[in-house]
């Protein structure tokens, strides 16, 4: 079972347990919104593009609404369940829905109360990491100074090229990916003068 696999069944569970109007990271979303979003996103490709193309933004919105009334058990089976072997998101789901399952299981846990990363196994995070070398670029494009990602092993990733000063954010591959998604809820080191990191840490990170 792919590492996409077994966060999106981690993630229905998650939703499950924690309930419908519990709150995510995903801005007002709750937990029954960002079911929504999902079953939208693998099953209604038609309004999935307004994801990517800001002049078809109202109709996604309108087809999610509509989505949303649906009981939240149900959207939450529909994701359970994955894409139709209809959708384009099919043949490549372990690829394509990898950070999908992940960030968004990842929203949901850490907009409750008490969360603690989780410790992933040494594959799922060098997974992750593979991953994070295809998005730091995009994700950090906006940076007003270099920023260097790094794990503690040493590994490391040049997300943003810039003459003067570097920031280096150093942290598990699982939380640095977290973080190049826009995510604030992370536990990370970060070096340089306070006022570059203070700076690259309110980047726009928008993938």
């Amino acid at each position: 079972m792919s590492l996409a696999q077994r966060e999106r069944r981690a993630l229905v569970e998650t939703m499950l347990e924690v309930g419908a109007t519990a709150p995510t990271l995903c801005g007002t979303w709750t937990a029954h919104d960002l079911a929504a979003h999902l079953v939208v996103r693998e099953r209604r490709p038609d309004a999935s593009l307004g994801i990517l193309v800001k002049p078809l933004a109202g109709y996604l919105d309108s087809v999610q609404d509509g989505i949303a009334q649906r009981p939240f058990t149900e959207l939450a089976e529909l994701v359970r369940t994955g894409p139709p072997w209809w959708s384009p998101l099919k043949p490549v789901d372990a690829v394509a829905n990898l950070t999908e399952m992940f960030v968004h299981h990842e929203d949901l846990r850490r907009a409750q109360p008490g969360w603690e990363p989780r410790e992933l196994a040494d594959a799922d995070q060098a997974r992750l990491w593979k991953t994070l070398r295809t998005i730091a670029r995009t994700a950090y494009r906006k940076a007003p100074v270099a920023v260097v990602l790094a794990t503690p092993q040493g590994e490391r990733i040049t997300a943003h090229k810039a003459d003067g000063p570097e920031v280096v954010l150093t942290a598990a591959p699982s939380e640095l990916v977290l973080h190049a998604f826009g995510r604030d809820e992370v536990r990370i080191e970060a070096s340089g003068s306070e006022a570059d990191v203070r700076a690259v840490l309110a980047s726009d990170r928008s993938v």
